[in-house]
């Protein structure tokens, strides 16, 4: 359970940042800033997840492989 919820709010954190970034260097500031991000943020959170949860126990061993 413990790593779903790390999963959870790590991805929605990483996607907010990045959805926000790439919707600022696309767009600029906008009337419709907020609402282009959070359409961002909706498409790209579910992949995010899938992608922290996929890719979190490769990239621990790479991690360790490289320190040790």
């Amino acid at each position: 359970m413990e790593r779903i919820i790390f999963t959870a709010l790590f991805s929605c954190c990483l996607s907010g940042l990045m959805s926000g970034w790439v919707t600022f260097i696309n767009l600029g500031i906008t009337d419709t800033f907020l609402s282009d991000w959070s359409i961002a943020f909706i498409k790209a959170y579910p992949m995010a997840f899938v992608a922290a949860y996929a890719l979190a126990k490769p990239i621990k061993l790479l991690t360790q492989k490289i320190i040790g």
